[in-house]
């Protein structure tokens, strides 16, 4: 089967409809949102009717919302979209949640645990009819009147994703989620030695198969089908310099021999010296950790990491990729991906 292909809808509501109908002819399958400037939902119900493509969030940042919420956003979006939603949640630093969310921050993934099965307790109530009866650390639902549930959604219940790079998130979701969004500042070898087995223990303890489990790899993809536009993609650099920078992300650079770069990327990036951090990502590591090439090169090299995967979410970080040039490039993961297949 060839593997799926999800790209970014668009930053705000505003444009969001117009961008589902261009994506719709460029021959991907489905459209993501992430938190930004803008609120990460309004545009996927823009783009619900007006197109055919997936719809998900990637990632809705959990912690800041009720599983109420988050159930009742996921219910509704698979209804418009007459069941193409999927409900991507991520955690975030403890920064971001408590200082600039004000939200509480637990153990992570603990936490993302309760929220994944606290959102699946709602809406499994709402299909199926039975007592709400979810008891938490972090939250707990034990109420639902006949005034607040919809009831059964026609198109069944949404799947709920969990966005992770670090091995206890990943075995976390192999066990309770529906899918997994492998993050994606990522490499081979770490996709290899650290990813998978996580996601295989967490399948083990859980008693699923690979077949219980969507598993998207994102990607960070610098495509150019001429030198001049392979030369505007290397401002993916960027991307990977920002996520270099965090601490969290270090483990993926100590897998290539690059942690050392870590601790530098960051203090640089706390005096704002953004060029000079971007400098430091040479090509090769451009090309381990992320894609760069023309349509058919990072096609190939997406097949041969990602390949057992079932969707990949692309990103064009820092330059315009035109919707021709999207549409090369997927046409030529389908076609590499269906090769191998």
């Amino acid at each position: 089967m060839a593997l799926k292909i999800d790209v970014m809808l668009a930053n705000s509501v505003v444009e969001a409809a117009d961008r589902a109908r261009a994506l719709e002819g460029t021959g991907v399958d489905g459209v993501f949102t992430f938190e930004n400037s803008h609120d990460l939902f309004f545009p996927l119900v823009a783009a619900a009717p007006v197109c055919s493509l997936d719809l998900m969030t990637n990632v809705a940042i959990a912690f800041p919302r009720s599983p109420m919420h988050l159930a009742h956003a996921a219910y509704d979006l698979h209804l418009l979209s007459a069941g193409r939603f999927r409900l991507g949640l991520g955690s975030q630093v403890r920064a971001h949640v408590e200082h600039r969310f004000g939200a509480r921050w637990g153990k992570p993934v603990a936490q993302m645990r309760e929220w994944v099965l606290a959102t699946r307790a709602i809406l499994d109530s709402w299909q199926h009819g039975g007592r709400l009866d979810f008891r938490g650390e972090y939250t707990t639902h034990t109420l639902m009147t006949p005034a607040f549930n919809p009831g059964p959604n026609p198109y069944g219940v949404p799947k709920v994703l969990v966005g992770a790079l670090g091995p206890r998130m990943n075995q976390m979701a192999a066990e309770v989620a529906d899918g997994i969004l492998v993050m994606p500042f990522n490499s081979d070898r770490h996709m290899r030695t650290r990813t998978m087995p996580a996601i295989e223990a967490g399948l083990a303890v859980a008693g699923r198969s690979r077949g219980d489990l969507e598993l998207t790899a994102e990607v960070i993809v610098a495509v150019g089908r001429t030198d001049e536009e392979l030369a505007t993609a290397r401002a993916a650099t960027f991307l990977l310099a920002f996520y270099g920078s965090t601490p969290a992300y270090r483990p993926v650079l100590d897998a290539e021999g690059w942690g050392d770069l870590q601790p530098e990327l960051n203090a640089l990036s706390k005096r704002g010296e953004w060029t000079t951090m971007t400098g430091l990502i040479d090509d090769e590591m451009l090309r381990t950790l992320a894609v760069w090439g023309t349509p058919d090169e990072v096609a190939a090299e997406i097949v041969a990491r990602y390949g057992d995967c079932d969707r990949i979410c692309a990103y064009f970080p820092g330059y315009a990729a035109g919707d021709d040039l999207i549409a090369d490039f997927a046409a030529a993961v389908r076609s590499a991906s269906a090769q191998t297949a």
